[in-house]
């Protein structure tokens, strides 16, 4: 989609349920550095199951969308506090999880197993990147419709979220992403994001070429 006015033609509000497949389907299409999850995953619901349906279920009051006419074509999925969220998802998300794998539910495949290694083997090299929550305790994921890049709508979601943390008298926010996501790495720094740690990883080693740095970056809302 492209026009001149295609940004005034889009609202920025907060979720509402009837936005749920349009939310969890576009998570599922970026997943691969802005690419769908099918390159290492076969099937995309354990994956929308397990990693956004606690934003969508959960803590839907810090979920933004940004709407096309009724169509959801970006979203911004947050919360107050990381820690906190941790256990609220081993209590609301984790069972429901495990039982539709338990019922067979989901299809490992290949790509899921390996997925798994590479995971494994990444949290045993130390590969993730260092967070304080005590400074940075909220954070946040963000993912925009192929279709609708390049019009400023993750700056608007952004900034929307960022100013309801405020009002919440948050002290920061941080996210993860990797130095591939270059445009999306720009956003985050030209928002006032600083870099707050950063790990050369080989999980994606085979799949990607070339060097993959994964970052944190973090943002203060008020003064410490």
């Amino acid at each position: 989609m492209s026009g001149p006015d295609i940004n005034s033609e889009i609202a920025i509000r907060l979720y509402r349920p009837a936005d749920r497949a349009d939310v969890l389907r576009i998570g599922a299409d970026t997943a691969f550095f802005g690419a769908p999850i099918e390159k290492y995953m076969e099937d995309r619901q354990i994956f929308s199951d397990g990693f956004y349906s606690y934003y969508t279920d959960v803590e839907p009051g810090f979920c933004w969308v940004a709407d096309a006419g009724g169509k959801v074509s970006g979203f911004l999925t947050g919360c107050l506090d990381s820690r906190t969220k941790a256990g609220r998802y081993i209590q609301h998300i984790l069972p429901g999880l495990l039982k539709s794998l338990v019922r067979g539910q989901y299809h490992f495949g290949s790509r899921m197993w390996d997925y798994l290694r590479r995971l494994l083997g990444a949290g045993f090299r130390s590969e993730v990147p260092h967070v304080d929550f005590r400074v940075y305790p909220a954070h946040l994921h963000i993912n925009v419709d192929a279709s609708y890049r390049g019009h400023g709508l993750g700056r608007r979601l952004m900034n929307a979220y960022l100013g309801q943390l405020r009002s919440f008298h948050v002290p920061g926010v941080h996210l993860m992403t990797t130095s591939l996501n270059e445009a999306a790495c720009k956003l985050y720094e030209s928002v006032g994001f600083r870099l707050v740690d950063a790990r050369p990883t080989r999980m994606w080693v085979g799949i990607i070429d070339g060097y993959v740095e994964d970052r944190c970056y973090g943002l203060l809302l008020k003064e410490q």
